[in-house]
């Protein structure tokens, strides 16, 4: 057998995930973004608080240790996470990822919308994502774009996120 070959006891120590989510906007509704309450008159529509930020970190730490997907953990058919706040999501994902020894590197963040503008939030969001997954801020980039016009984000339907994280096996040798 190859030296490299992936084993139980020769798991990989670094590791990538790639998560994207979308929700339809929705008037009247709290909104949601990375963690904080966005003050605007319209939310996103979803079984939990909608949190298209946190719902694509979930998915790509849950890709990156391969286990599964948040409809696995979280489902949306059990009632206990209707309307949920994603962040408590995250925190349970954080505690399975360390109980498997794996540790975030970094996130990096992409949403896409037509409004609200979020430069002014990212800060917040930053800290609120690191609070719920107790890492450092400096390992957390939250970035935004408009689509201008093109697609459902484009004419203001709704809102997106895709999120990159690194992980890594913190027992290395």
């Amino acid at each position: 057998m190859s030296p490299f070959a992936l084993t139980k006891s020769n798991p990989l120590s670094i590791r990538v995930g790639i998560g994207v989510d979308a929700h339809r906007r929705i008037e009247g509704w709290p909104l949601y973004l990375g963690g904080i309450l966005i003050p605007v008159s319209f939310g996103l529509a979803a079984h939990s608080d909608g949190d298209v930020i946190s719902h694509a970190i979930l998915d790509a730490l849950l890709g990156a240790a391969n286990m599964g997907d948040k409809g696995e953990l979280f489902p949306d058919t059990d009632p206990q996470y209707k309307d949920i706040r994603s962040t408590v999501l995250l925190e349970r994902a954080m505690q399975l990822l360390r109980k498997s020894g794996y540790a975030v590197q970094n996130i990096d963040i992409s949403v896409m919308c037509e409004e609200p503008r979020l430069m002014q939030y990212r800060e917040s969001m930053k800290v609120a994502l690191a609070t719920a997954l107790d890492i450092g801020i400096d390992r957390i980039s939250v970035k935004a774009t408009t689509l201008e016009g093109l697609g459902f984000t484009g004419r203001n339907e709704g809102i997106a996120a895709i999120a990159t994280v690194l992980i890594e096996r913190e027992d290395r040798r």
